[in-house]
């Protein structure tokens, strides 16, 4: 008998131990990700200044990102950590912080900030590092530059200047009566003046005569001379492009002075934001502005509304843009791309994951992406949406397209242009 418990017991210890074993051995390569050297992955955003509102919806959809994959055991079997530093919506900024991230943080990737005028310093440093960069809504940053390893996350396609308003004009032009003049406004910054540039391609295509074409210092607070000038002209269409504090200043502008052209809008940058749209209301009524995603039932791509789900579960806590519309889709797919370029290529080195990405097309959030010439997208995807029909200043007015019609592509396509600009205020 005491020889049969004796059995049993060691029997039972050599199984607990046994079961023990195997479950360390399951645990190791957790435990193993868990316990290595982060990935660090170095970028600049917008914490405060004027582009503070996109800047901080893009780092919490970027920080979702960073959840999701460290779920699923991190990159090459690492976890992932991003190291950021507030720009302050200030390009001087740019080249100490992506200085400090390479040479004192000893980050082994970086990617770009939010916005073009953010961009546009920091590339000069990668192409001398010869880093890999990835872009975040950059309007033409490599069209001077012609680095190989600069990809834009941005749907303006491989004429970037041009898609940006090509939508505006089609849409202009396919009017029963068709407008024949243009004023042309833009902020004297990086972005505004590659986008007027555009517009400028864009009314000499149509066969518009521009009668009005000047840039306004970007400090410009009062846009009430400015509007009184472009009405003098009295032109059909007014191009306005701006950054958020300009937008808000000429859209009251336009309201004060009761200027009506057939249409007005373009490539306006705030109007994206759900902070603005609640501050305008109706004042956003007949504007035709550029816009990237919006929840469409044609852009609901796979994964896209599960991240626009707990992006809007963070919100609040976080403090930023209620819907996330225009930044958190974008802010996510940016480090998709990069991670599924490292995982593809087994490594971090920043030649081979630039040659992996301009030859491949990536699966996002965002549907298919993929890189062309100058890094940008293959194919431009440059929404136009017109405001219509907004009442009051609720924000859940915004949450579907109803008020925010999307014009162009026809592929996006949710309703049709209310012209001239006067009809829609009524």
């Amino acid at each position: 008998m005491m020889q049969t418990r004796t059995i049993r017991r060691t029997f039972s210890a050599s199984l607990v131990a046994g079961l023990g074993l195997i479950a360390a051995t399951a645990l190791m390569p957790a435990r193993t990700a868990a316990a290595a050297e982060p990935i660090k992955i170095g970028f600049g955003m917008a914490l405060t200044g004027p582009l503070a509102a996109n800047g901080k919806s893009a780092l919490l959809a970027m920080k979702i990102w960073e959840d999701d994959t460290n779920a699923k055991g991190g990159l090459l079997g690492r976890p992932v950590k991003l190291v950021f530093y507030d720009d302050q919506s200030n390009g001087s900024t740019v080249p100490g912080i992506y200085s400090k991230l390479i040479d004192v943080d000893k980050v082994e990737l970086v990617v770009g900030g939010y916005a073009t005028n953010m961009l546009a310093p920091a590339l000069p440093l990668m192409m001398q590092k010869k880093k890999l960069f990835i872009g975040l809504l950059g309007l033409a940053v490599n069209s001077e530059f012609n680095y190989p390893n600069y990809f834009a996350m941005i749907p303006s396609g491989p004429s970037p200047k041009v898609a940006f308003t090509k939508g505006f004009f089609d849409v202009a032009m396919a009017q029963g009566t068709k407008p024949q003049t243009v004023a042309i406004v833009a902020a004297d910054a990086e972005f505004s003046r590659n986008a007027s540039d555009g517009a400028r391609e864009n009314a000499k295509i149509a066969g518009l005569k521009v009668v009005y074409d000047k840039t306004y210092p970007p400090t410009t607070t009062d846009f009430a001379p400015i509007v009184r000038a472009i009405q003098a002209s009295n032109p059909d269409l007014l191009v306005v492009c701006s950054y958020p504090l300009d937008s808000v200043g000429m859209i009251r502008a336009l309201k004060e002075i009761d200027f009506k052209p057939k249409m007005v809008g373009g490539a306006m940058v705030g109007l994206q934001s759900t902070a603005i749209k609640t501050q305008l209301g109706p004042l956003l009524n007949g504007i035709v502005n550029y816009d990237f995603w919006l929840p469409a039932p044609a852009m609901q791509f796979p994964g896209v509304m599960e991240l626009i789900k707990v992006y809007q579960g963070k919100a609040a806590a976080e403090g930023v843009d209620p819907l996330g519309y225009y930044m958190a889709p974008w802010g996510y797919a940016q480090l998709q791309v990069l991670g599924q370029a490292v995982e593809a290529t087994k490594g971090l080195d920043d030649a081979k994951l630039g040659e992996y990405i301009r030859a491949t097309t990536f699966k996002t959030v965002l549907g298919d992406v993929k890189f062309g010439d100058k890094g940008e997208w293959a194919e431009a995807r440059v929404l136009q949406v017109q405001y219509q029909g907004i009442k009051g200043s609720t924000p859940d007015q915004f949450k579907d397209v109803s008020t925010q019609v999307i014009l162009t592509p026809d592929k996006y396509k949710t309703g049709a242009a209310i012209y001239p600009y006067a009809d829609a205020l009524k």
